[in-house]
């Protein structure tokens, strides 16, 4: 998501280390940000935080961490924070690429990838999430039980997400092709959703799990 630069982002998040971590001041020590040992779960592309900022209210027993890497717009997640008094959530201003530098093995319980940039172009499919170098990244920071939650509008990047994560070793428990008519009862929505499911937009999502190593 792209916002209009405003030159006082940066120094904004900056008054707030509280809650935003942009000079990777956390790396490697995620959990000792909050000050309990609940379960962690990250949203990677928060955009303006409606989703993450709803799940931090109505789940005060999780630890949430939005990561968007546009300072413009992670000014917009962290008013939402402040504004609702949410101890339960910490912000990133970094890249998908660099969650291991973050989280140890194993120390993540659920991953959201909500409408992501779907990189249409071929030559672009590497910086889609769920090409096969993010879904490693993503296997390895989660908890062997944990999963992915995965929304979009956009029905060739979710085609192209099922046979990427099938051909990863993934599996799916859940799959919705069209979330708002089949299953929308305690769905959370995007600022983004909102705005193309009032114009009809078909929304689609699933679940997906990484199978537990052979012993």
């Amino acid at each position: 998501m792209r916002m209009r630069h405003k030159p006082w982002a940066e120094d904004y998040l900056r008054e707030h280390p509280e809650i935003v971590d942009i000079d990777c001041d956390h790396a490697n020590s995620v959990s000792q940000w909050f000050d309990n040992d609940h379960p962690i779960h990250i949203e990677v592309g928060s955009g303006m935080g409606q989703f993450i900022t709803t799940l931090a209210s109505q789940n005060p027993h999780i630890n949430y961490i939005a990561i968007e890497r546009d300072k413009n717009v992670m000014i917009r997640v962290l008013d939402k924070v402040r504004d609702k008094g949410l101890t339960n959530i910490k912000l990133l201003c970094n890249d998908a690429v660099v969650l291991t530098d973050y989280f140890a093995t194993n120390e993540v319980a659920r991953i959201y990838l909500n409408f992501s940039d779907p990189w249409p172009k071929t030559r672009h499919a590497k910086r889609r999430l769920t090409y096969h170098t993010f879904l490693a990244i993503y296997q390895q920071i989660l908890h062997e039980d944990g999963d992915i939650h995965f929304k979009t509008d956009n029905r060739g990047l979710f085609a192209y997400s099922l046979e990427s994560m099938s051909q990863y070793g993934m599996y799916f428990t859940k799959i919705n092709l069209n979330l708002h008519e089949e299953d929308a009862e305690d769905n959370i929505e995007t600022e983004y959703e909102h705005k193309f499911a009032e114009k009809g937009s078909r929304i689609y999502r699933m679940e997906a799990k990484f199978h537990a190593p052979k012993a």
